[in-house]
């Protein structure tokens, strides 16, 4: 019997949730550069677990070490961090948004090439929406792809580029592409950190000492004691040469829309992202979903772990006691069991269980970020009421999930979201709830700051909840036309 063919996963990236983009980090002028890029791509580790890259230079070679896994599993000997040498290093954590070979080797950032002027090095977070065009485009002129990512499109944009410095170069290469960025570079003599006009994904600036530091997140400053600056502003590049920075905003100027579910999901709770702490933002998501969507209850339970600071919140303010009704395994990695009609059920359990002490005979409110497919929902929700829950409402700390991501998360298509095939009322009787609610809109801006969202022009990129997508979607039109592999077959085609 083969027991990997219908194998029941516990595999992280199997949880219904969107899945996180990628983290990038660079840090410039430090004997230690190698060992501070891997400790902060530990702290960004939630943003990508499928592979990690770290390329350094000394101002001569570059040196460069990229594996499969996690970083701890891959950056975790002195010979590793000993063989990359110099004083500049820049890093990637990758959970694949692009790409037919995702998982594969070939496709672990940063991305290094040999070009004209000498090593470039580039960590890319985001997605471009015009990628398969000038992919296109760039194979007709010559280029040859080895990975199927997005990125390299942009090495081959700055590869062919005419401009007379490689700033100009990669200025010219970026205003060929469309979509949400956040990119970290190295050359030889200088740390490169861009955002996009939009600035729909996190670039952050920090410092340690005489280094200047570039991060997805504040989070991985924290773990090198390096101490936040500023955020990187959209359409913002930054030169950094040893302790010296240059800024410029070289695009057009555009009004900003950052991802409103960096603050929602992505980001981790203790990041400062826009000058905004993110724990704080959750905790306010709850107590905005208390005062719309109040329920009678005995216990406020959060699904672990991501909609803990939102039932704090929401427990606040309802004034329901707050509980960890629900216990998440942390240390599951990866199991497979044969799974037998008796054992298929159960595979929720090897990551959640229920606290049945806090549980049994009292009214629950299940309190999360997002309902994706609504699959683990499901599952959670069976499990509370077979704990003893006297009744089970569910509780989102964001609006319902519509529409698909295009600019760096990987979520579904359109039809597998279970808020775009549902009602409210359907999604609360599929998951099995008595009652079921959303965070409004305006609720999910008065939480970050806003006074609500503004229709005609937002202020955040919301487009999986609204479908208002700030950046055009070339992709999703453009077909590449094969060619005949001889003239007699395009002349017998013709008959």
């Amino acid at each position: 019997m083969n027991s990997v063919r219908q194998a029941l996963t516990t595999h992280p990236f199997d949880d219904d949730k969107l899945k996180e983009e990628c983290g990038v980090f660079g840090i410039s002028h430090s004997k230690d550069a190698a060992a501070l890029a891997a400790l902060g791509l530990h702290s960004l580790q939630h943003r990508g677990q499928e592979s990690a890259g770290i390329v350094s230079t000394d101002g001569k070679e570059f040196c460069v070490h990229t594996a499969l896994g996690k970083v701890g599993d891959n950056f975790n000997s002195e010979s590793v961090i000993r063989e990359l040498k110099g004083d500049s290093a820049i890093g990637h954590v990758r959970y694949s948004t692009s790409g037919d070979k995702a998982s594969q080797h070939v496709n672990i950032q940063p991305l290094f090439a040999e070009l004209d002027f000498g090593g470039f090095a580039v960590a890319h977070n985001g997605n471009l929406t015009n990628a398969k065009q000038l992919r296109a485009d760039l194979v007709k002129r010559g280029s040859i792809f080895r990975t199927t990512m997005d990125t390299e499109a942009i090495l081959h944009l700055v590869a062919l580029s005419s401009g007379s410095t490689v700033l100009e170069c990669l200025i010219d290469a970026l205003r060929q592409v469309q979509g949400a960025y956040s990119l970290v570079a190295l050359t030889k003599d200088a740390m490169i950190g861009v955002r996009d006009p939009l600035g729909v994904r996190p670039l952050v600036l920090g410092r340690l000492a005489d280094s200047y530091v570039l991060a997805s997140e504040t989070c991985a400053f924290d773990i090198i004691g390096a101490r936040y600056v500023r955020d990187i502003d959209a359409g913002e590049i930054v030169v950094i040469n040893g302790d010296k920075i240059q800024s410029m905003h070289p695009f057009k100027n555009e009004k900003k829309r950052f991802c409103i579910f960096e603050y929602v999901y992505f980001s981790r709770p203790d990041s400062f992202i826009e000058g905004k702490h993110v724990y704080h933002m959750r905790k306010a998501m709850g107590r905005e979903l208390s005062k719309e969507m109040p329920v009678k209850a005995d216990v406020i339970v959060p699904v672990p772990d991501s909609g803990v600071p939102a039932a704090i919140g929401y427990s606040e303010e309802a004034k329901v006691p707050f509980e960890l009704g629900i216990i998440r395994n942390h240390y599951i990695g990866r199991t497979f069991i044969e799974p037998t009609d008796q054992v298929r059920h159960l595979g929720v359990k090897l990551k959640h269980n229920a606290n049945n002490a806090v549980i049994q005979g009292k009214r629950v409110v299940l309190i999360d970020d997002s309902i994706v497919r609504g699959t683990t929902s499901k599952k959670i929700v069976q499990m509370v009421r077979e704990a003893g829950a006297k009744e089970v409402h569910m509780r989102i700390s964001s609006p319902p999930t519509t529409h698909s991501c295009f600019y760096g998360v990987d979520t579904p298509s359109q039809d597998k979201l279970l808020a775009h095939r549902m009602s409210v009322d359907e999604m609360a009787e599929f998951i099995g709830v008595d009652s079921l609610a959303f965070l409004s809109m305006d609720g999910l801006y008065r939480a970050v700051g806003e006074a609500k969202r503004d229709k005609k022009s937002p202020q955040y990129c919301d487009a999986c909840f609204t479908g208002d997508y700030p950046i055009s979607i070339s992709d999703d039109v453009h077909k590449v036309k094969p060619l005949p592999l001889m003239e007699a077959t395009k002349a017998k085609k013709k008959k």
